[in-house]
């Protein structure tokens, strides 16, 4: 097996399309099509299901693809750890991050990082916490910048706590609530909701916080970012619960009206692999995080 068939069985698996896959590592499609072949070969086993539109991983495809993410980050540490002795950092660090996370400028800190680092190549998506925690534990990526409640993560994850904030009602100016100067939980049974998607971190402190008080709520409008969150509700098409950061963005249109002082925390964590970052470029730019967020947490700016 060579380290190349699974560079390529794992760009199929992430891009689930054969064309993507090699337009991404830039091979002729035939030739990512024969070496899987050749690895499905050597393994015994079929790792995808193909169609003429994508393909899916098989329960083998599934099991290897876990174990290759974690081959391949080994060798880039390998590599790595030769490049720091030599004085260079090299390779590639892979960071997730939710939206308006607002305690750290990432663009900044990445920029600051690449300007100290510039053998180092940065990949950064964008997800619900849920789903970059779960690229965490499986290699998938190198860090990860996510909200949850109370701070847990699932096996095989290390979370380092940056801030937590408070969860605030916002709604429409022209809504009863509005005018309040606190609301209670039992104020909010009967309304209707606007939220995130269900493997965001703000919507899990939400969902929680209404199970714990023995209330149901009905979301009637579901969202994967914060702007469209904010029209909506400007809108009238009902209330939302959000971190304080994004209650206080720049939107004239909504009412931040704060809870009882028993409103749930939303906090903010850098997760890692539990045995720590793969390679010294993640440990240096762990370090520039941390800088980042200490800055903003010492002279908060308006987002």
């Amino acid at each position: 097996m060579e380290l190349r068939h699974l560079e390529y069985f794992v760009a199929v698996a992430e891009e689930r399309h054969f064309t993507r896959a090699a337009e991404r590592l830039r091979l002729a499609q035939s030739g990512l099509s024969a070496s899987i072949r050749s690895l499905e070969r050597e393994l015994g086993a079929p790792l995808f299901v193909r169609s003429t539109r994508r393909v899916a991983l098989t329960e083998a495809g599934r099991a290897l693809l876990t174990e290759a993410r974690r081959t391949l980050a080994s060798v880039a540490a390998a590599r790595s750890a030769v490049a720091a002795v030599q004085g260079l950092l090299r390779g590639t660090v892979s960071i997730g991050t939710e939206q308006c996370l607002a305690v750290i400028d990432l663009p900044t800190a990445l920029s600051r990082f690449r300007a100290v680092h510039p053998g180092v190549e940065v990949r950064l998506r964008q997800g619900g916490s849920s789903r970059l925690l779960e690229e965490v534990r499986t290699g998938g990526l190198d860090l990860a910048f996510v909200a949850l409640s109370g701070g847990r993560a699932p096996a095989g994850v290390g979370l380092t706590p940056l801030t937590a904030e408070p969860m605030m009602l916002v709604c429409h100016p022209g809504h009863p609530l509005a005018a309040r100067e606190v609301v209670d939980w039992s104020a909010l049974a009967d309304e209707i909701f606007v939220d995130f998607h269900p493997d965001w971190g703000a919507r899990q402190v939400t969902d929680r916080a209404f199970g714990a008080a023995g209330l149901a709520r009905h979301v009637a409008v579901e969202v994967n970012d914060v702007h469209s969150l904010l029209d909506f509700v400007a809108a009238d098409l009902g209330v939302a619960l959000v971190p304080r950061p994004i209650a206080y963005k720049k939107n004239k249109k909504v009412v931040a009206v704060p809870l009882r002082a028993t409103a749930p925390e939303w906090v903010v964590s850098v997760a890692v692999p539990s045995n720590g970052p793969a390679n010294p470029a993640t440990d240096a730019l762990l370090a520039i995080a941390h800088e980042s967020a200490s800055a903003d947490r010492a002279a908060p700016t308006p987002i």
